[in-house]
Formats: structure tokens, C-alpha cells, sequence
């Protein structure tokens, strides 16, 4: 739930910040979240989907760990009500452009978030920061969604919005998920199958 609250607080700058500089503060300060959830060692659902063994027991802890990271996107997105700011607005424009999109297309483009996350993630556990750093604006610029983030959009956006197409959104989202999963085992799924490969030959021979 606080990996969620501290993403819903680097969305909440970001969509505060999103008219600066064309967006690139706001993506910067976006990094704020995710170097908070690795120095506080929280559970993310981008940060442990690529990490977890492959059996159904981890399977629904990460099922538990998405669902406290939208809790906690949910709070601050409650907290976003009482901001001056036109957030509501930003976050209904950028969730519409994701509808717009489609399912399918999104759900692909959230492979690439996936891929960058479970990468900045790997690299930050050894004590390099720096792909975490630059790995936020690299996906915010590229349009690649992030479930977390998404769900933040969605919990900000106005009822009325969410309400007029609630399939629509549902559908989307849960494309996302699906594409930052496939994304976040992306690099160990290219490494297995030449073990597999390998170790048929080996029984043959």
C-alpha cells in the first residue's frame, strides 16, 4: 500500500508539473516514487513481477501486491480533490489518449514500461541508481503505461468520465497489467529458452 501512496505522490507532481518544460520536470520528479520504493525496500508491482518464481503461490502475492499499490494510488488520488490544481482535467486528458488507443495497443506498449522497469530496478539492487533515474522520463516520454500510474490516472480522473465508460477503462487497464507483466519478464523469458534448447540437446546426445 505505501509503494502505492508513493507512486500516487510522483503522479501527483507530475500531472502538477506536466505544463513545465513540456513535461520533463514533472517526468523527473516522477522518479521520486520509484527511488523511494527502492530505498524502502516497498513492494511494487512492476518491481517484483519480474523477480517472482514462476509458481501460483507467487502468483497470487503479486495478485495482493497490485491491488495495495491501486489502495494506495487511491488515497492520494483522494488528496488530488483538494488541490487547486486542474489535476482531475490532466489526468482525464491523458487517460482519454489512453482509451483512444485501444486495448491492444496499449497493453503493447506496456511491455516496453514493463522491460524498462524490471532493468532500472535490477541495476538499482546493485547500488546503480542512474537507469532508475532516467528510466521514469524514458517511459513517460515514449507513452509506455504503467499499471500503477494508470491507476492513479483512473482514481483522479472524474467519476462522471470513469462512469460514461466503465468497459472501456476496465478493458484498457487490464490490458496494461498483462503488457508490464509480459515486459517486466521479458529478459529472462529470451534467457530461458536457450537453456531449454541446450538442455534437449544435452538428453539427446
Amino acid at each position: 500500500m505505501i509503494a502505492g501512496f508513493t507512486i500516487g505522490l510522483a503522479g501527483f507532481g507530475y500531472l502538477s508539473m506536466i505544463e513545465v518544460l513540456n513535461g520533463v520536470v514533472g517526468a523527473v520528479v516522477f522518479a521520486f516514487g520509484l527511488l523511494t520504493i527502492v530505498a524502502y525496500k516497498l513492494k511494487l508491482f512492476t518491481g517484483t513481477a519480474g523477480f517472482i518464481i514462476m509458481k501460483k503461490e507467487e502468483f497470487g502475492t503479486l495478485l495482493l501486491i497490485l491491488v495495495g499499490n491501486v489502495i494506495g494510488c487511491g488515497v492520494v488520488a483522494l488528496m488530488t480533490r483538494l488541490s487547486p490544481n486542474d489535476i482531475n482535467c490532466v489526468a482525464e486528458r491523458i487517460l482519454t489518449g489512453r482509451i483512444v488507443n485501444g486495448p491492444l495497443k496499449s497493453g503493447i506498449l506496456a511491455i516496453g514500461c514493463g522491460f524498462i522497469m524490471t532493468t532500472a530496478v535490477t541495476f538499482a539492487r546493485k547500488g546503480n541508481m542512474l537507469p532508475l533515474i532516467f528510466g521514469v522520463p524514458l517511459f513517460i516520454f515514449c507513452g509506455f503505461p504503467h499499471c500503477l500510474v494508470d491507476a492513479f490516472y483512473i482514481l483522479t480522473s472524474p467519476v462522471k468520465f470513469i462512469a460514461a465508460q466503465p468497459l472501456e477503462v476496465l478493458g484498457t487497464y487490464a490490458c496494461v497489467v498483462v503488457g508490464n507483466f509480459i515486459g517486466c519478464n521479458l529478459y529472462r523469458s529470451v534467457q530461458v529458452f536457450p537453456l531449454r534448447r541446450n538442455h534437449r540437446q544435452c538428453a539427446g546426445s
